[in-house]
């Protein structure tokens, strides 16, 4: 499966030792909890290679801010876990653990298998485009991606400064809402009773990418959703949102050039295509593109209100459906859209396709309200467990 980057088993059993011996009365919310981190993410006693040739042995003096912060929480670090290069492409050597002809998606692939095979109960992990989303509906995980800007992305390797978001992967929601809860200081915590959140189901504008097990998945999905309680409503975002996918892939192409143009300048030759021809494509792109791709975003952003009035939380595709083959980490279309407007963002495991592979939902919700999307999102993973219908 290929999940790790780095794995050390020596340097993790003597900080368990550590741990064990801090008296229960000091001991911190995630006190011994497993960890992995994404191998963009830097780490002070560990090498971080973004998944580049360029960077590899490379030691940084100092952990990303959200390492530093699980490690004060009492989080023990297990290691390093497979990205593609530099959070794009192409793929790492990474399979899916349900199947190692599959994709476990991109670029969080290690975090998801790794999770998704037990090595640990949670990982870091990040989104710019459909990094956690897809991967945790490939894998039949949950990942969770919060707000924009809600963990710190300080020592995360930058592909995009408008899109980069820190989140995590995990067994449950449940688990999911505690860790970052207990990262960001936030009220996160689900409530004993989970009230019935109001639903909307929204294919979005790019259903047309949705595959035959997605489309029969939705087609189910009203009247499993009514028979644990609540009957959704359709909605669908208003007709700017059509451009959102195609802004998102504009910016971050543009920003990725920026972000990543040092390697580019003096390492081109040990840079893999497809990335090369995106780092070509970002540094000709016409400013004008660029900012008329974000005055896009930003007028999307002003509609949520709207696109929220009626309901609590979407439920969406999470991706067009099972894991596709290894040369590819998967079309994140149904993940652009909510990366690029900032949302939190839920993907939850929702039955198998016709190869017995994991499907997922996408459950998003309006920007700052994570604590009702992570409620609606463990609402529809408990509805979804109970009321499983045969290929749904």
């Amino acid at each position: 499966m290929q999940a790790w980057a780095h794995l050390d088993p020596e340097p993790v059993l003597a900080r368990a030792r550590e741990l064990d011996a801090v008296p229960p009365a000091a001991r911190s919310a995630l006190h011994g909890i497993p960890l992995g981190v994404k191998d963009i993410f830097d780490t002070y006693d560990m090498p971080t290679a973004y998944g580049s040739p360029i960077y590899i042995g490379h030691r940084p003096l100092a952990d990303a801010a959200s390492v530093a912060i699980a490690r004060w929480r009492g989080a023990l670090v297990f290691g390093k876990l497979v990205t593609t290069e530099f959070a794009a492409w192409p793929p790492g050597p990474t399979t899916n653990p349900h199947d190692a002809t599959r994709t476990p998606g991109g670029s969080s692939s290690g975090p998801a298998a790794a999770v998704a095979a037990g090595m640990v109960p949670v990982a870091f992990a990040t989104q710019t485009t459909g990094s956690i989303a897809r991967p945790a509906s490939f894998c039949g995980i949950v990942g969770y991606k919060p707000t924009h800007g809600m963990l710190p992305c300080a020592g995360v390797k930058a592909i995009s400064e408008t899109f980069d978001t820190v989140g995590v992967m995990t067994r449950t929601v449940e688990d999911a809402a505690f860790v970052v809860a207990s990262l960001s200081g936030r009220a996160l915590a689900l409530p004993e009773q989970l009230p019935p959140p109001r639903l909307g189901i929204c294919l979005t504008h790019e259903w047309g990418a949705a595959a035959p097990e997605t489309v029969g998945l939705f087609d189910a999905l009203p009247e499993v959703l009514a028979r644990a309680g609540v009957r959704p409503v359709a909605l669908m975002p208003p007709p700017s949102f059509a451009g959102l996918a195609e802004a998102q892939s504009r910016v971050w192409t543009f920003e990725i050039a920026r972000c990543l143009a040092d390697e580019y300048r003096r390492f081109p030759d040990l840079i893999r295509e497809p990335l090369r021809s995106m780092l070509e494509e970002g540094t000709a792109m016409p400013l004008r593109d660029y900012e008329d791709s974000r005055s896009l975003v930003r007028k999307c952003q002003a509609e949520l209100p709207r696109v929220f009035r009626e309901v609590d939380v979407l439920v969406t595709p999470a991706a067009p459906g099972e894991a596709p083959e290894l040369a590819t980490t998967g079309d994140p279309i149904f993940n652009r859209a909510w990366s690029a407007l900032g949302t939190p963002v839920v993907s939850v495991p929702a039955g198998t396709g016709p190869s017995e592979l994991p499907l997922g939902v996408q459950i998003v919700g309006m920007p700052q309200q994570d604590a009702r999307t992570l409620a609606g999102a463990a609402w529809v993973e408990a509805a979804l467990d109970v009321h499983q219908d045969p290929g749904v």
